[in-house]
């Protein structure tokens, strides 16, 4: 009875652990990368992203927000990789871009960058963002734009897209949404559901693209020329070895210069006007008993 009992319980033990390992392993590999759907707040929350300054490429489609500041490594690679097969999809990616307040008395933003997030909540445009995106922050001075700093309407810009982050997160908090990493994505789904993904790790853009109905890969364009004997474009005529030639051959463009007249038809060359003189024929003569001829 008594070994019963023990194994029993041992069995209990394993099965216990076992079920704990699969289901740290069902989370840490796959649910928490899954997206979050929100059940709270929603008018709110699309209130708010329809509110904000955001800049896209445009041509229309579902709209797909991501929140992110410049420097965010992360934002990057999901612009980088996921844009154009969101583009493909019918997506339109629209990108909030906001400048980090300071943090225990260390700032997280630059001059430039503030001045050049003013601008871009000023004017959306969508140009200036790709140019600033594509230089080094080190090497970015924001030439040319007005400095936000000691500029009051301008500060009050950067301070609005900060309120903005702010107001977000306590809603997404509201809603069950813990980890908030960045980039912030938000999106509608099939059903209209607004949903939002932390999507700091690559692992979590599967399931966006899944949702959407994004390719995980941008499809390759067709072969333009002959491939081989299965090729839709037909070969050229060529002369049979034996000597037969081909009904039709590819017509042969005229020589520059020679006003489209073909080889063969044109005057002849010139001739000289009569045979050359010849020439005398040498004259023997002999020295120290050898013949040679000057």
């Amino acid at each position: 009875m008594r070994k019963i009992l023990v194994w029993s319980a041992l069995a209990i033990v394993i099965a216990l652990a076992v079920a704990i390992g699969g289901y740290w392993a069902y989370w840490s590999m796959y649910a928490r990368f899954q997206p979050t759907v929100i059940t709270r707040n929603q008018a709110e929350i699309q209130e708010l992203l329809d509110s904000a300054s955001w800049v896209s490429e445009g041509g229309g489609g579902a709209p797909l927000y991501v929140v992110g500041w410049r420097d965010c490594g992360a934002c990057r690679d999901y612009e980088t990789e996921e844009f154009p097969l969101l583009r493909a999809a019918g997506v339109d990616p629209r990108v909030v871009i906001i400048a980090r307040p300071d943090r225990e008395g260390m700032a997280q933003s630059t001059a430039a960058e503030r001045a050049t997030v003013a601008e871009i909540w000023l004017t959306r445009d969508w140009t200036l963002y790709q140019r600033w995106t594509a230089t080094p922050s080190r090497n970015w001075t924001a030439a040319g734009i007005p400095p936000a700093d000691g500029n009051m309407a301008r500060s009050a810009v950067v301070e609005a897209g900060r309120d903005f982050q702010q107001r977000l997160e306590s809603l997404l908090r509201a809603s069950g949404v813990r980890g908030m990493t960045y980039p912030l994505v938000l999106w509608r789904d099939r059903d209209g559901f607004l949903k939002v993904c932390a999507c700091s790790d690559a692992r979590s853009f599967a399931f966006i693209r899944d949702d959407l109905g994004a390719e995980d890969s941008l499809p390759q364009p067709a072969p333009t020329g002959p491939m081989g004997p299965d090729s839709p474009v037909p070969p050229l005529p060529y002369p049979d070895v034996n000597g037969d030639q081909p009904e039709t051959l590819p017509t042969i463009p005229p020589v520059p210069g020679t006003g489209g007249a073909s080889p063969g038809t044109g005057a002849p060359p010139a001739r000289p006007a009569g045979p050359p003189t010849p020439r005398e024929p040498p004259t023997p003569s002999q020295e120290e008993d050898t013949v040679f001829y000057r």
